[in-house]
């Protein structure tokens, strides 16, 4: 299938960020640069893992370069209008330039065959599933970092003995015996 590849080279804007009420979110990656947007929905916990793999990243170029690289400050701004999902993401890949000295970020959207989805990753084929590529300073990446693990955080309080995200009407705590255990209120 002929593969759609939406390219992005140091971009105006790229964040993670949700739609939706806490419990009820749906997570994006989100590029915009001259007049295009593009949005990609994922799971909470690849936008979680995708700030972790990427902190390591930033961290391992510092040792082997020895270079500090300060953060931006993270962009607190809503989601651009429209979001429109162009696809779900099944599969990221994260690489550092060298010869640019710039992250590149890549999503991809489910494949058919999984040996086809491994082999086109950060690579510019003609066919194979959809993908967003972005290619980030390494400053804007410890930006993305730091909104990233907001988003993460602005989502439903956990329960303080399972650890479970507490709904607005309580949960039933597997360590209370099943019974039900009451939101505390705020302070």
């Amino acid at each position: 299938m002929a593969r759609q590849l939406f390219h992005f080279d140091r971009p105006r804007r790229f964040v993670a960020g949700t739609v939706g009420e806490p419990g009820d979110r749906t997570f994006f990656l989100q590029a915009a640069d001259d007049g295009r947007i593009v949005s990609v929905a994922l799971e909470k916990q690849q936008v979680a893992v995708l700030a972790d793999r990427l902190e390591q990243l930033l961290d391992e170029i510092v040792t082997r370069t020895g270079t500090a690289l300060p953060a931006s400050e993270p962009d607190t701004e809503a989601l651009e209008i429209p979001i429109d999902e162009e696809f779900r993401v099944s599969a990221m890949a994260l690489a550092w330039d060298g010869d640019t000295g710039l992250v590149v970020i890549e999503a991809q959207s489910a494949a058919e065959d999984p040996e086809v989805a491994e082999e086109t990753l950060l690579e510019d084929v003609d066919d194979g599933p959809d993908a967003l590529r972005v290619r980030i300073e390494p400053n804007r990446a410890r930006a993305f970092v730091q909104r990233a693990r907001l988003v993460l955080a602005a989502g439903r309080e956990s329960c303080p003995l399972c650890g479970q995200p507490l709904d607005p009407a309580g949960h039933i705590c597997p360590r209370q015996n099943g019974y039900h255990r009451a939101p505390t209120p705020a302070p």
